[in-house]
């Protein structure tokens, strides 16, 4: 027998196994993408939070969701940043009650709900200096935050136009982590989960220096990453020992005191992690 002859099935099996491998690649694929995409799915968000009631309008528009007071509407609003992968909807339970508080709040979304460039991380900063710039007139105090990547647009909006802001609350994020902020004079307030996988807390202390020495350090314990908004369990994040609610309402407690003292113009006295 000639050796091309017996060579030809070798290839062939060959040819067959490589086939079959690139199935299974894919398929694995589109498993972890569907498992990823529905990690990142709202839930537990009651409708009656995302409508309008006597005392908040709601207002969902293609780049943010708009909760404001329909009575006593206070002079100091919130402009919050979405983490990576979740939908402005998703932190509805944690800030439509700032909004029945009196505080206007406006929760920018991501573009491509990742902004996965560096395009669209700069659209949605863009988006909150328009929402500030365009509120000028009707808010003297403008408190920012954000969660995760949230918490680094937040970061750049406090570097580049600090001087119009009144405070500025971090929740779940390791930024800042590239920029030394030490030296801005906005009061901070860094809210961190000692069982976040994501942002993990020794990560987070570590960029301490980063920040300013006056800022507030908010430690929940047993909280994790995906708690602070309402959607499935984040890849990588740990498992919390404590309720949603639980983490929600001490997250939330810690932007309210932001923006009562912006509001009343007190300084935080530093506190350490």
């Amino acid at each position: 027998m000639h050796p091309t002859e017996q060579a030809s099935p070798n290839r062939q099996r060959l040819a067959t196994i490589r086939r079959w491998v690139r199935r299974g690649f894919i398929v694995w694929a589109i498993v972890v993408m569907a498992w990823l995409a529905d990690s990142y799915r709202t839930r537990g968000v009651a409708p009656e939070l995302l409508r309008s009631s006597e005392a908040v309008t709601v207002r969902s528009e293609a780049d943010r969701l708009v909760f404001r007071p329909t009575a006593n509407e206070r002079k100091t609003a919130l402009v919050f940043f979405c983490g990576s992968g979740v939908a402005a909807e998703a932190y509805a339970p944690l800030l439509r009650p700032i909004a029945e508080q009196g505080y206007p709040v406006f929760v920018i979304r991501l573009p491509w709900r990742f902004a996965p460039l560096k395009a669209h991380k700069y659209a949605a900063y863009s988006d909150a200096l328009d929402c500030i710039h365009d509120g000028a007139s009707e808010i003297e105090h403008w408190v920012i935050a954000g969660h995760s990547l949230g918490g680094r647009l937040a970061c750049m909006v406090l570097e580049s136009h600090g001087d119009e802001l009144d405070g500025a609350v971090l929740l779940g994020t390791t930024h800042p982590k590239e920029k030394d902020l030490s030296s801005v004079t906005t009061p901070v307030v860094k809210v961190y989960a000692t069982n976040d996988g994501v942002a993990p807390p020794e990560t987070v202390e570590a960029n301490q220096r980063l920040l300013p020495a006056t800022t507030t350090w908010v430690k929940i314990d047993g909280g994790n990453h995906s708690q602070f908004g309402h959607y499935g369990h984040q890849l990588l994040d740990g498992a919390a020992t404590i309720s949603r609610d639980r983490q929600q309402r001490i997250a939330r407690d810690a932007i309210v005191d932001a923006l009562r003292n912006a509001e009343e113009n007190i300084a935080q006295p530093p506190s350490t992690p």
